[in-house]
């Protein structure tokens, strides 16, 4: 798999629908004016690290094709420091919001742009917001904290975030208020897709208002779900975890007469960390993702390939996303948690119950061993490779933000970090794509069949 400063898009996909260049043109807050006081170079070659012109772009399109009408280019502005501000550093205060579940790195990312902010561009006062959006809502009752260099100096070495997070979103006229009572200038949001729907809340409130308020957002998801983005911090780190699961389920499995491993691994709308553990591990024998529907019964059925599995084998394991195979199991009303998020039944122990009633009925002893690490997986350090894209991410957040860009996604696209519009990373959930190469690897290296997805269980076609 390609790596964090690699050309490539790490298991990603384009979008789905059309985008247009005015779609991709980035909002600011006014004139950059200021000098900036980072010594960099004013062109590439002159010296270590340089000033990113306004008008460098980054190509959307890696692939092209001849001998037809082309789609006509589309391009992210490229993010990197700039060599004049919108905001004075030594006016300047900051915050930064942490939202949504736990995720490896989330602590790196606060931890670099505070160094960011204090020892680069001098801004001596940056604020922590306490427990997500809730924290921007005075009626609550979470004031801020203050961050310094002191106190995150070793906070990237634990999981979770010092700053507390939480679901949901606020009225964002009470958020933007807030922000105006504390003098805030910029505000970081570091969250997914329903977070940065948050942050471009924000970013409308203080724009109606006038306000010179820069709303960066900062893309955190272990499903690696947001569009426009190679991949998301902590999916990495999540996906390590997940395979050295899949290899305690498969030491399990193999231990036992006609033993399954099964492992219910997180991804609500996307398969990203069950299909890339599953290649990693290359154990797993059954890979089950939200993209590609399935059905359990009938001589093409998944319950029937795990008993051709065991009769030939004696034991298996099986990956299953927490997404998937949602239209075999019931459940009304449905519900959504605080994020808008529907909340799903339990797939893995559906799953598991089917498989030993299923065995029971063809009288055929198995041994079920099933593994829910799902917090597990999200709740610890960032490896190294989200260590450094969480650092990579926090500077250019703060580079963005001093350069008064708002509404804006920090991403990383085609190796290079970008700025996209919220409106877009937002504008659909990146799935696996079922007719793509990640999933292909999945079935080439499971070898499971795919006469039991996306057919008719009636009649197997």
């Amino acid at each position: 798999m390609d790596g964090v400063l690699s050309g490539r898009p790490l298991i990603s996909l384009p979008g789905t629908n059309m985008i247009t260049p005015n779609q991709t043109s980035i909002q600011v807050l006014g004139p950059a004016a200021i000098a900036s006081p980072l010594r960099l170079a004013h062109r590439s070659g002159e010296g270590p690290g340089a000033f990113v012109p306004d008008e460098i772009r980054v190509r959307y399109q890696i692939e092209t094709a001849t001998g037809h009408d082309l789609p006509a280019d589309i391009f992210f502005e490229k993010a990197g420091p700039r060599e004049t501000l919108f905001f004075e550093p030594g006016q300047t205060k900051a915050a930064i919001v942490t939202c949504g579940g736990v995720c490896p790195g989330l602590n790196n990312v606060v931890r670099s742009a505070v160094m960011e902010f204090y020892y680069n561009y001098g801004v001596q006062n940056v604020l922590g917001i306490r427990y997500g959006y809730a924290g921007l809502n005075p009626k609550i009752g979470l004031p801020p904290i203050e961050l310094t260099p002191k106190s995150v100096s070793d906070i990237h070495e634990k999981g979770g975030t010092i700053l507390g997070s939480s679901r949901g979103q606020q009225p964002s006229d009470i958020m933007a208020e807030f922000l105006v009572e504390q003098k805030i200038n910029i505000l970081l949001c570091i969250g997914g897709d329903g977070t940065l729907r948050g942050a471009q809340d924000i970013a409308q409130e203080a724009q109606s208002r006038g306000l010179n308020l820069a709303v960066v957002g900062i893309p955190k998801t272990i499903d690696n779900d947001v569009m426009y983005m190679s991949r998301t911090f902590g999916m990495t780190t999540a996906m390590e975890k997940a395979h050295q699961i899949l290899d305690c389920a498969h030491s399990e499995s193999r231990s036992a007469y006609n033993g399954v491993g099964l492992v219910k691994l997180m991804g609500r709308d996307a398969g990203f960390i069950a299909a890339g553990a599953t290649l990693a591990s290359q154990e797993v024998n059954f890979c089950l993702i939200p993209e590609v529907p399935f059905f359990l019964q009938g001589d093409h059925g998944f319950l029937e390939a795990l008993r051709r599995r065991l009769e030939s084998a004696h034991h298996a394991v099986i990956a299953v996303a927490e997404g998937a195979g949602q239209d075999l199991i019931r459940v009304l009303p449905v519900e959504t948690d605080p994020s808008g998020n529907k909340r799903y039944a339990d797939i893995g122990v559906y799953l598991k119950e089917q498989i030993v009633k299923y065995f029971r009925q063809a009288d055929i002893p198995v041994d079920v061993k099933y593994f829910d690490p799902s917090y597990f997986v999200r709740s610890v350090p960032a490896n190294c490779e989200d260590a450094l894209l969480c650092d990579l991410l926090a500077r250019n957040a703060v580079h963005a933000a001093m350069a008064g860009k708002t509404n804006v996604v920090v991403g990383f696209w085609n190796g290079t970090f970008t700025h996209i519009p919220i409106s877009l990373a937002v504008s659909e959930k990146k799935r696996v794509d079922p007719q793509g190469l990640l999933w292909s690897s999945v079935l080439a290296t499971t070898g499971q069949r795919r006469q039991w997805v996306n057919q008719n269980p009636a009649t197997g076609r």
